[in-house]
């Protein structure tokens, strides 16, 4: 559906923190600032996903950030981490570490096991994959569809790498380009993955095609460490369960428009429309937000509807 006064003028992706500062006013005398809260440290406990010792890590604000930390216990390249799981040492996509960590989750990092070239006729337009990102340039797959062309590939497998597409490097890739790029290719020819499993601790665990949806409780707290692109890291409360439940629904509308599952770009499209008043004011804040991505009129506007719903909650 067009969005009247929707532009489309394109804006680099931005993301911005807040701090909040109080002050004590003594009226009878003078305006005395609060002394400084003492900076909360936040441990949190790690392991390499096929087994290790245990480690802790501390005093990061970004994904990158927390890899080089986890790379730094176990002296590896923090290039070798693909990603992190919540809780669990298995490739478990609906546990995928994003841009929110409960303080008390347990973080398991997997890193690169076996390479592989898997080559795959496109016999119809969708091959059925979803494509998400580690936040760090790795592109991998979240979901394999029931009965598609990359279900019938058994080489292929959730939480697989993609390295690069007929030879092409797509490391630094953002996933709705990795998407578009294997949508893009012509139908009835053969192309060629690049891809790179987890390492896992007896190379034994049985393929998967990916849960439903990749939200879920996060932690067993009620607050999460918010990790950012730009700006220190802060400490919030968990998102209510009407506001989990609309992120969700977004996710499964970026999965089911561009082919990708992304619970943290979700809940920034959430965050973008819940205080506009229509469809059209919701369409602008995205394009300043997020017009990178480009998003069709039709996505934009079935979201403003799984946001109106939340509000009515």
């Amino acid at each position: 559906m067009p969005l009247g006064l929707r532009r489309k003028k394109k804006f680099n992706t931005k993301e911005t923190s807040r701090l909040v500062e109080g002050e004590h006013t003594d009226a009878a005398v003078r305006t005395v600032p609060s002394p400084p809260a003492p900076a909360r440290r936040l441990v949190f406990h790690t392991q390499l996903a096929h087994g290790s010792a245990t480690g802790r890590v501390e005093n990061f604000s970004s994904i990158q950030e927390l890899y080089d930390k986890i790379a730094g216990v176990f002296e590896i390249p923090p290039s070798e981490i693909l990603y992190c799981t919540l809780n669990t040492p298995k490739v478990d996509m609906g546990k995928l570490l994003g841009a929110q960590i409960g303080l008390e989750d347990f973080l398991f990092a997997h890193i690169k096991g076996i390479k592989k070239e898997v080559n795959v006729y496109k016999s119809e337009d969708s091959l059925g994959l979803t494509i998400t990102d580690n936040g760090t340039g790795y592109a991998f797959i979240k979901r394999i569809k029931d009965g598609s062309i990359i279900d019938s590939v058994k080489t292929i497998c959730v939480g697989d790498h993609i390295e690069a597409i007929n030879g092409e490097n797509i490391v630094g890739w953002r996933h709705f380009d990795v998407a578009k790029k294997l949508k893009e290719l012509k139908k009835e020819e053969l192309f060629t993955l690049t891809l790179i499993e987890p390492k896992k601790a007896f190379d034994m665990e049985p393929r998967s095609k990916g849960g439903k949806s990749s939200t879920g409780k996060i932690g067993t707290g009620r607050e999460t460490l918010r990790l950012r692109s730009k700006g220190p890291a802060t400490v919030e409360e968990v998102p209510s369960e009407t506001k989990e439940k609309a992120i969700g629904k977004v996710d499964d509308l970026l999965e089911l428009y561009m082919g990708i599952r992304d619970i943290d770009l979700a809940t920034t499209m959430f965050e973008a429309g819940k205080d506009k008043g229509n469809p059209d004011e919701f369409a602008v804040a995205l394009d300043e937000t997020l017009g990178d991505f480009a998003f069709p009129d039709e996505f934009v506007f079935d979201v403003w509807g799984v946001i109106g719903d939340a509000k009515q909650e």
